[in-house]
């Protein structure tokens, strides 16, 4: 299977690389138009100098069996559409655009096409929080903080706020019919950001606050005298009297403890199975980055 890797960043190389370079069967093709990039990876992982693209239509011209994007979000458009118009099955990195013009084109042209479309929404598939599918959730709360961070709006919330966006969608148990945000903007820059999204029987509550004192992730589901904590997608803590903790154990891969590794390998078993994915779900989750978007720019007008 001639897999095809686009940009070389940091999320590459740490996660994406050290996955896709294990499976038997797999030859990655690597393309990043930065030469020395592309020499040092290609060295790194023991890609055959044939098989390192310095353009993408010499990675095109390589017959891609499957390809992962993970090039800066502005090039998105570009890349996913010259993928898919090859028939090329595509997994890029979230979001799929910051354009939702553009995120609905790419959905309707991967269907159109019969060719798969997957968007690396991860923590569906992360351990700690698979788990919290199996517990009460009347109440969702999910905190994704950072420091120093304050951004604008649009990418802010599109290359970041996009994961607590999804993973309410996730783990909501059942659809909602109220959504309310709450946002503080500063010279145009958004400090922070709060999503709710509300149904019959339960509160989903997102949170984003860039000017936190630490960088952290803290996932709590209640209901029925129970909760079940996810911090930093490592630890686990069961509240029901005495805590319970359970922690990620000292030999799992971050990516496996992410949900990345799981993430590229379910994309690449459809890849050999011929089950073509479909992006309208991951659509959804972009539909409502932008209203988020829209809500914090009337704030801040």
């Amino acid at each position: 299977m001639r897999v095809g890797v686009i940009g070389l960043g940091d999320i590459a190389q740490k996660a994406y690389l050290p996955v896709i370079a294990a499976q038997p069967g797999v030859e990655p093709h690597l393309h990043t138009r930065t030469p020395a990039t592309l020499q040092r990876t290609g060295d790194t992982w023991r890609v055959p100098r044939q098989h390192r693209h310095a353009d993408l239509d010499s990675l095109l011209g390589a017959g891609l069996d499957a390809a992962f994007v993970h090039a800066p979000t502005e090039v998105h458009p570009e890349l996913v559409t010259r993928l898919l118009q090859a028939k090329v099955p595509t997994y890029v990195d979230k979001p799929l655009a910051y354009d939702l013009t553009d995120a609905r084109r790419l959905v309707a042209l991967a269907r159109e096409g019969g060719v798969s479309l997957a968007v690396g929404f991860n923590r569906r598939h992360a351990p700690g929080y698979v788990q919290c599918l199996d517990h009460p959730r009347d109440l969702v709360l999910l905190q994704k903080n950072r420091v120093g961070l304050p951004e604008e709006p649009r990418p802010m919330v599109y290359d970041d706020f996009i994961h607590v966006v999804d993973t309410l969608r996730f783990l909501a148990p059942e659809p909602y019919d109220r959504v309310d945000v709450r946002a503080r903007v500063r010279d145009g820059l958004l400090h922070h950001v709060v999503l709710q999204l509300s149904g019959p029987s339960c509160t989903a509550l997102g949170i984003m606050n860039r000017l936190s004192g630490s960088a952290e992730e803290i996932l709590e589901v209640s209901g029925q005298d129970s909760k079940r904590e996810v911090r930093n997608l490592a630890e686990v803590v069961d509240h029901k009297g005495q805590p319970s903790v359970r922690r990620r154990g000292d030999w799992v891969p971050v990516a496996r403890q992410r949900g990345i590794e799981q993430a590229a390998l379910a994309f690449l078993d459809a890849v050999r199975t011929g089950r073509t994915l479909d992006a309208r779900d991951a659509l959804l989750t972009h539909e409502l980055c932008e209203q988020v978007v829209t809500s914090v720019l009337a704030s801040a007008a």
